[in-house]
């Protein structure tokens, strides 16, 4: 499986939960993986119920087995001060900088830079080695930036074409970018069964294939159970008020001890089943437009009592099953 994986999604659908749920799944036993994030809004910190998190790499979570999950927030001035002293040994000099809101000027009026300096340090973390030789992390988890802006974030060539055509600069976008678009990277899409969401699935996909960006699978999340069978379902569309009435009776419901007819629960209870039925028919319509992307999708379920990290780690053993396979051959394939 991929080394790098980058999680999008439109906002709302749980992209961060699900970067964290990803990021166990792959750290079981004994493997590290490394969980960062480039938004700076501080989700990974909110979703572990942790303080927050700094520019360092600070193992955050245990998964099964024993393997750890390490999380970073990347900040792109401290990236940039440390691209400054790896190329140009500045030390003390690009403090300095800092101090003098140079950093951020240039971050600011050259927002590719910015990019290139986030994407960087996530890459440079998947290409880090040990002294053996090892990769210091199994995986690398990317929470990205949501769907509608991923393919810019990541396609930082061509986001650097007008600042740099050669250079450190130039050399670094070139090398995040042997990193982005090989076997070694997959790209994510999380989604719910509704339509803004699956629309901006398919135009996410689309525009990654045609900048040559690696999609990887699409995760729909927060899938409710179909509590009725199809024959309920089907009968949920039509008027069997006859026939229900006559149920409650059997069943004992209704109240009729205290003089209120079964009839009064039927019209409730066919407006519940039938907004269910319409429901679970939207969900079947988006799930077909989902199958046209030819992309393999996993599927989460909603969880009812909430998000904490008992329903992490639930959400991520689900994924873990549904990964299967796909890591038996982690730590080989292309070295990049």
């Amino acid at each position: 499986m991929s080394r790098l994986q980058v999680v999008s999604g439109k906002g709302g659908t749980g992209k961060t939960t699900v970067a964290a749920a990803l990021a166990l799944a792959l750290a079981r036993e004994g493997k590290r993986t490394l969980l960062v994030e480039v938004e700076g809004r501080q989700g990974l910190a909110q979703v572990f119920g942790a303080e927050t998190l700094p520019y360092e790499e600070r193992k955050i979570a245990v998964a099964s087995g024993g393997g750890e999950v390490f999380a970073l927030a990347i900040d792109a001035e401290r990236a940039l001060l440390d691209y400054l002293q790896m190329f140009y040994k500045l030390g003390s000099a690009g403090r300095a900088l800092k101090k003098l809101g140079a950093i951020d000027f240039a971050t600011t009026i050259a927002p590719g830079l910015r990019d290139v300096l986030l994407t960087g340090k996530a890459c440079e973390a998947v290409r880090r080695k040990d002294k053996a030789g090892r990769y210091v992390y199994d995986h690398v988890v990317m929470d990205a930036p949501p769907t509608g802006r991923i393919t810019r974030f990541l396609n930082v060539n061509d986001e650097v074409a007008g600042l740099a055509r050669f250079g450190p600069i130039h050399n670094q976008a070139q090398s995040v970018m042997k990193v982005l678009k090989s076997p070694e990277t997959a790209v994510h899409l999380v989604t719910l069964l509704e339509e803004m969401p699956v629309q901006e699935t398919a135009d996410g996909i689309d525009e990654l294939r045609r900048a040559g960006l690696p999609v990887g699978r699409v995760v729909v999340n927060m899938v409710r159970p179909h509590h009725l069978d199809e024959d309920t379902l089907r009968a949920a569309a039509g008027e069997r008020r006859p026939e229900l009435a006559k149920a409650l009776s059997r069943a004992g419901l209704g109240g009729a001890r205290r003089g209120a007819p079964a009839e009064r629960l039927v019209d409730p209870l066919l407006a519940q089943a039938a907004e269910h039925a319409s429901r679970v028919e939207l969900e079947r319509a988006q799930r077909s437009v989902l199958e046209e992307l030819r992309v393999p999708t996993y599927e989460l379920p909603l969880l009812g009592a909430g998000m904490d990290l008992t329903g992490l780690y639930a959400l991520a053993a689900e994924l873990r099953e549904q990964l299967g396979g796909e890591v038996a051959g982690d730590g080989e394939g292309e070295t990049v």
